[in-house]
């Protein structure tokens, strides 16, 4: 504008204007929101923000619930070696269900209120039970009860049936209670014990059996302690065993042949064990022969059981025949229908 005083032309300096593009943008990106015309990939996005958020508050007051459980059961397995391979489990099941999360994604979210609130009351009943009797691993167990409650009430049954037999693995993880383990633990030292006279007095050695303690050459003592009675070689077999039948494609039979198998090849796995290091003893000294039972024996064994677990599945292959509806139509079988099929089709009329 021109001024007044002096002629010349002047920038005019007024009230910046405010921008709309912002209030603007927000009152777009509300109105999108909340248009019927939303997209169906949007809308299935805002219908999942509620079944994550309580998902992740239950997950929450789970953990605060069983902090102090959680707490001891990590001790256990740092402080019990028979029961340290327990400590894998928790991953295991995680790797199990990111496996899954395909089929996981094609399952109908639908919460099954009455079944999963009962059984976490189950839950809580149990864990009751094992506090009033002092009974840390029934605490424990009401854990695993109540992440199964959870799954059911607010997935439904069918991601419950999905992930019922990873539910089930989760038990491997708890510590056997006191009773049950003293009832395992003794048989298994004897059996052991006894085991691994019998194959070396089947080589031609010379050995005697003492209870729990196996004379070497009559003058050399070799005691089988609680530790040697194969409980922790048992517990990981277990574990290896229940992951490679949720692994392989078997069915349901075979799967539970293969987990039952899992025990008798711990104990003679640890039989084994045994007799090498008796060997050891014999022919070389005390120190080599601790040293290999602590070290390198327990590690040995782990592919030795795994490699056995494997044979049985190719052994269940050659042994049991598919049904008559399963088995193949033979190539000349084949050949012979698809020049018959071609031969028809020129005969038709056009």
């Amino acid at each position: 504008m021109v001024s007044k005083k002096t002629g010349y032309l002047e920038k005019s300096v007024g009230k910046p204007k405010r921008s709309k593009m912002g209030w603007s943008v927000i009152t777009r990106r509300v109105r999108h929101r909340h248009s019927p015309y939303m997209s169906g990939k949007n809308r299935a996005h805002d219908s999942r923000l509620g079944p994550i958020s309580a998902v992740f508050m239950l997950l929450v007051i789970t953990a605060w619930s069983y902090w102090g459980i959680m707490v001891g059961l990590l001790h256990g397995w740092h402080s019990n070696y028979d029961y340290s391979a327990g400590q894998l489990v928790p991953l295991v099941a995680a790797f199990l269900v990111w496996r899954e999360r395909k089929i996981l994604k094609q399952c109908t979210l639908q919460p099954c209120w009455s079944g999963g609130i009962t059984l976490v009351l189950l839950a809580q009943a149990t864990r009751t039970y094992g506090l009033l009797f002092m009974a840390q691993s029934i605490e424990r167990y009401s854990l695993v009860l109540t992440v199964a409650g959870l799954v059911l009430m607010v997935a439904g049954w069918q991601v419950f049936r999905r992930v019922l037999w990873i539910l089930l693995f989760l038990f491997l993880m708890v510590p056997l209670p006191t009773r049950i383990h003293n009832l395992i633990s003794g048989p298994l030292q004897t059996m052991a014990t006894t085991g691994s006279v019998f194959v070396l007095e089947a080589f031609g050695a010379s050995v005697s059996q003492q209870g729990n303690v196996v004379m070497l050459n009559e003058n050399t003592p070799m005691a089988v302690a609680e530790a040697c009675s194969g409980l922790r070689m048992l517990t990981a077999f277990v574990i290896v065993a229940a992951f490679m039948a949720y692994m392989v494609k078997r069915s349901r039979r075979q799967k539970a042949v293969l987990l039952l198998s899992s025990i008798p090849i711990a104990v003679m796995c640890n039989i084994l064990r045994l007799c090498v290091t008796a060997v050891l003893f014999m022919l070389a000294s005390t120190e080599v022969a601790e040293k290999f039972f602590h070290d390198f024996a327990g590690l040995a064994m782990m592919p030795a059981a795994v490699m056995i677990l494997f044979g049985e599945l190719w052994l269940m292959d050659k042994l049991i025949l598919p049904g008559p509806n399963i088995q193949q139509q033979p190539a000349g079988a084949k050949s012979a229908t698809r020049t018959h099929l071609k031969r028809k089709k020129r005969t038709q009329p056009a």
